[in-house]
């Protein structure tokens, strides 16, 4: 919808102008959303309760601004106060004047864009709006251009976070640059993060922020300092998106530049959060990440074996505390399975001789008998209306059934043997818990 009567080519294109002034102003905005046109009334309302007012003609805008634009106040810039809002750090959009300023956003940015690709002598891409061709290939008309595809796709990408060609321009841009300094990196890891801040899915933002962590990656003092920003910054989407995979997995994707001190800090900060939210498996993948990343960076064994024993102490206790909540038994697999094939042959610090094997077995025995004795704390537990009790004994079943099979060696056919004897105990209850699932334990039991 047009804004009240006014042309397109006329009022869109003074709106964006608007738009693009306000964002270039307020460098510090953090926080961007789209409201009914009914809404502004009550925002525009100042102390006193008057109302701003609009202004005469958004034609006169750029006349209107002068001086130091970095100097001025965005509470008193001349926009339109029934289009946009702007006040400490936030911006307001009236959704009756998306699909026009779209429209202009998405005009202006592909005409910057063809200029700049022809003023670079690449392939230029068609667009049927553009009809204009660039003669002079000086380098102040590239800086020129440059800055207005930064311009105009910052405005493009706040109306449409997923205009892939907007977010690929301004890396061509930014790669083109003799170095990304400091003040273009936090730049831009700003603009995304207000992009995320409306938008936190979006992939296209996360994929971004990534690309420029790897192109300062080995090259920016600073980095270990974002690289702790970045994880602030999942934590706090994370609270307002729940379940948020994206997020989640751009966190995992940072462990890989982080310092062992670092990884070490993360792991330990992210544990309260975990505890909060013992149903969102993703940040229990995180923790995984930083596991595999302290296996893998070369500590001495004893501090390996104290991460794993205290996560699996922490993890038995939560899986008390919380009642069927399968995210709890999917860790345990991971700390289980990691136990397993790089812990447990060191138990007791066996060496390669004969008794390495017997050695071995002792480790694996004890441990699969402290599995066994968590399993059997969880399968009498008594059913609530939702039926956590008989879904704790499930997960719990299937859990040890899947620790056997890692250690198929343990599984001897001697009816004497304490094993097989707590391996029958175990299928009578389960059969008495889910009798629908007969079949299925019938043959994972044998």
């Amino acid at each position: 919808m047009m804004a009240k009567g006014v042309p397109f080519r006329d009022g869109a294109f003074d709106l964006l102008k608007q738009l693009e002034h306000i964002l270039e102003v307020d460098t510090l905005i953090d926080e961007v959303g789209f409201l009914h046109p009914s809404q502004f009334v009550a925002l525009n309302e100042d102390r006193d309760g008057s109302l701003q007012t609009p202004i005469e003609s958004s034609s006169h805008f750029t006349d209107e601004i002068s001086g130091d634009n970095n100097l001025l106040d965005s509470n008193t810039l001349p926009y339109d106060s029934s289009i946009f809002w702007n006040r400490e750090h936030k911006l307001a959009i009236s959704s009756e004047a998306l699909f026009s300023l779209y429209i202009a956003a998405r005009h202006a940015f592909m005409t910057a864009l063809n200029r700049y690709r022809m003023s670079l002598n690449l392939p230029r891409k068609e667009y049927s709006s553009v009809c204009e061709v660039v003669a002079d290939n000086c380098s102040v008309a590239v800086e020129f251009l440059e800055r207005e595809i930064m311009m105009h796709s910052k405005a493009l990408l706040l109306l449409s976070c997923d205009f892939n060609t907007a977010w690929n321009s301004r890396k061509l841009v930014l790669s083109r640059s003799l170095e990304l300094n400091d003040l273009l990196v936090l730049d831009e890891l700003k603009f995304s993060a207000l992009v995320l801040a409306y938008s936190p899915k979006s992939e296209h933002a996360w994929s971004h922020r990534r690309w420029v962590i790897r192109s300062i990656a080995g090259k920016h003092s600073n980095l270990q300092k974002i690289l702790e920003r970045e994880s602030e910054l999942v934590e706090k989407i994370a609270e307002k998106s729940k379940m948020n995979y994206r997020a989640w997995n751009h966190r995992c994707w940072l462990v890989a530049y982080m310092t062992r001190v670092q990884v070490l800090d993360e792991f330990n900060n992210s544990r309260k959060w975990a505890e909060l939210h013992v149903a969102d498996n993703c940040c229990f993948h995180y923790r995984q990440q930083q596991m595999l990343k302290i296996l893998e960076s070369g500590c001495l064994k004893q501090d390996i074996f104290l991460v794993w024993k205290e996560e699996l102490d922490w993890n038995a206790k939560l899986l008390k505390l919380y009642i069927g909540r399968e995210a709890l038994w999917i860790h345990r697999r991971f700390l289980s399975l990691c136990w397993i094939k790089h812990l447990a042959s060191d138990i007791q610090g066996a060496s390669h001789n004969t008794e390495h094997q017997c050695c071995e077995n002792r480790g694996m025995n004890a441990y699969v008998e402290d599995e066994l004795q968590l399993v059997r704390s969880c399968l009498n537990i008594p059913n609530n209306e939702f039926e956590d009790g008989q879904t704790q004994a499930v997960l719990a079943a299937s859990y040890i059934l899947w620790v056997l099979k890692q250690v198929p060696e343990l599984r001897v056919n001697d009816p004497e043997n304490k094993l097989v004897k707590e391996l029958g105990h175990l299928k009578n209850i389960l059969i008495k818990s889910c009798p629908e699932k007969r079949l299925d334990w019938d043959s994972l039991l044998v």
